[in-house]
């Protein structure tokens, strides 16, 4: 009679459903992208993809292990063609592929970006490229001192009041049409948080 409850016992443990859990709001994942992003190539729509880098863990159990496959799309591109602006990235992770072929929906958003990209990520989720250099001011200002001279030795001081103001607008010019690139390359690596609960299973995520 024990060994048939002893059977029936462990019957109902193999028989009991894992414990689920929860991953709440916040929850932070690092990731690093096997997808090359710019703003010069890619377009809204496209596909992305990573892998997880860190073991999100609960408790002490790992619910997300290193490995697991990120996917998400680009939602956003912009390269602002004027003197003032910063190129955007926008993405969202959307799905989670674990090591043993199981797939979660999940909804996060970007919240940094390691610094060899050169990005920076705002409260929004929104990656940033660099914006006007102290290169670009250096060429800005070097197309005005060229006019000058240029004004001044065709027509003195007023000539050289002139020749400046259309260097400027000439520099200006050239810079309203220059494009502004960020670019994420492959290797790059990405910190998400979750926008929203999630839940998977700690057995299903390799505890």
């Amino acid at each position: 009679m024990k060994r048939l409850f002893a059977c029936l016992g462990l019957a109902a443990v193999l028989a009991a459903p894992a414990l689920a859990q929860n991953l709440p709001v916040g929850t932070g994942m690092k990731m690093k992208l096997e997808t090359s992003i710019s703003t010069n190539r890619s377009k809204p729509g496209d596909l992305f993809h990573g892998r997880v880098t860190e073991p999100v863990r609960i408790d002490g159990r790992t619910i997300i292990p290193v490995g697991t496959a990120v996917q998400g799309r680009v939602m956003h591109l912009s390269e602002p063609r004027r003197i003032a602006g910063t190129p955007e990235i926008v993405l969202r992770p959307d799905r989670l592929t674990l090591p043993n072929g199981n797939e979660y929906a999940m909804s996060a958003i970007v919240v940094d970006t390691n610094k060899a990209s050169n990005t920076t990520v705002n409260d929004e989720g929104k990656i940033h490229g660099a914006g006007r250099s102290a290169h670009d001011n250096i060429e800005l200002l070097g197309g005005a001192g060229g006019g000058t001279v240029i004004g001044a030795l065709a027509g003195g001081a007023k000539g050289g009041l002139i020749g400046g103001m259309v260097g400027v607008s000439v520099a200006a010019a050239h810079w309203m049409t220059k494009r502004h690139t960020a670019t994420l390359p492959a290797g790059s690596e990405i910190t998400l948080e979750l926008s929203r609960p999630m839940s998977l299973t700690a057995v299903e995520a390799g505890q």
